[in-house]
């Protein structure tokens, strides 16, 4: 999936995501496990905002994502900033690296596009394959909750400047996927606006299973804690992060 249009405009509707709180945030649960430092892979990494905010923190940062749009804006934004981060095109399922990293993290809910457990389950063994033994990955994912409950069949608007969305979800019967739709209308003159439609699917997981395919690829959950807290998720945890640790091979 490239996002062609939402690419040129992900960052304006995730102006809210606080990416220095979530660094601070990461680092502190890695902290917690021993890891200070070193090579971090950042999974899915989309526009680069959180690959920049953890190589300013210490970290040497390979990020990855399968959209060439993403990764442009990405690379624009590590020149201006003097980081050096080295950005790959890479399927999460598919990750060809050039050595072992001893800490990965997705975050956004990425993994929630994955809409399979076999193609979940290949991400996971995916990075755990580039992990060092002992290494950690933390990730995040929607929750069967927000799925049913927040997503569900509801739209949602967003007016900025000289920019119009509309997101409109639908409910599968399974009750955990929401095929997610989105308009985009661009001011361009006047009153005349461009529109542009991008849409996707995301399916949430309840714990056991994400807990069961982490062990199917050598991964031991360690912790897990509702977003950016250090509180265990409740039953109307939006989005929970996972904390897992490599095997020893």
């Amino acid at each position: 999936m490239s996002y062609s249009y939402f690419a040129s405009v992900y960052d304006l509707l995730t102006e809210n995501v606080e990416y220095s709180r979530r660094a601070d945030y990461i680092c502190s649960l890695l902290s917690e496990n021993g890891i200070n430092g070193g090579l971090l892979l950042d999974v899915a990494c989309g526009t680069g905002s959180l690959s920049l905010e953890l190589a300013k923190r210490g970290f040497d940062v390979t990020g990855v994502d399968i959209s060439r749009e993403m990764l442009s804006r990405a690379q624009n934004k590590m020149y201006e900033s003097g980081e050096n981060i080295l950005f790959l095109c890479q399927d999460m399922r598919k990750l060809d690296l050039y050595g072992t990293v001893n800490c990965a993290v997705c975050m956004l809910d990425s993994l929630n596009h994955l809409t399979s457990t076999e193609d979940l389950l290949e991400a996971f063994k995916s990075v755990s394959l580039f992990l060092e033994d002992g290494g950690i990955f933390i990730f995040d994912m929607n929750t069967p909750y927000k799925h049913r409950e927040i997503l569900a069949d509801n739209s949602f608007v967003y007016e900025l400047d000289r920019l119009f969305c509309v997101w409109r979800n639908t409910l599968s019967d399974d009750g955990v996927t929401v095929e997610i739709n989105l308009d985009f209308f661009e001011k361009t003159d006047g009153a005349n606006y461009r529109r542009y439609c991008e849409s996707f699917c995301e399916k949430a997981y309840d714990t056991q299973t994400v807990v069961d395919l982490l062990g199917q690829a050598q991964l031991s959950l360690v912790s897990q804690y509702g977003e950016l807290s250090c509180d265990a998720p409740g039953e109307k945890t939006q989005r929970t992060v996972f904390v897992a640790r490599r095997n020893k091979r």
